[in-house]
């Protein structure tokens, strides 16, 4: 497709714009993709991974797959919903992320800040150590920093 350009701009032998025709009018060249737009991809890709091995273990301990747990059926109720909440929200974020779909992102957001509230505030819950407390919550925020600066890089 032929460039527009203004009446009286010079143009090449195929019909372009000359390389010193500063009056055209056609806006400036698609951006590549930004620095920041592919690391935010990686970043929720590799978190997409690790939440996915965090659904399978958690789908494991529904299972009585890990050895020195005590039985599913014998933990108390509350205990029992949380595992399986987070059974179901860990691989429906996985999936969500792993597209770097902004739904993927929100969903991911829930599960992650549910966990850290739960851990938080009613450990019998879900019992979570306070270094798996703080590197979770650092993903967050790393999260959260790469997303700002790749919306800043845009447009």
């Amino acid at each position: 497709m032929r460039a527009l350009a203004k009446v009286g701009s010079t143009l090449d032998g195929r019909g372009r714009p000359s390389a010193g025709a500063g009056d055209r009018i056609e806006g400036s060249a698609p951006r590549a993709q930004t620095r920041w737009d592919v690391v935010l991809v990686w970043f929720m890709r590799i978190t997409a991974l690790v939440w996915l091995v965090k659904g399978l273990a958690t789908w494991g301990e529904i299972l009585d797959l890990i050895p020195g747990r005590p039985p599913f059926a014998d933990l108390p109720m509350g205990r029992q919903s949380a595992i399986i909440y987070f059974a179901v929200i860990d691989f429906v974020a996985a999936v969500g992320l792993w597209l770097t779909s902004a739904w993927g992102g929100v969903v991911w957001l829930l599960a992650a800040t549910s966990a850290l509230t739960l851990a938080l505030l009613t450990p019998q819950l879900l019992p979570m150590s306070m270094p798996v407390i703080a590197v979770q919550a650092s993903i967050v925020a790393v999260y959260f920093v790469l997303s700002w600066l790749a919306a800043r890089d845009v447009g």
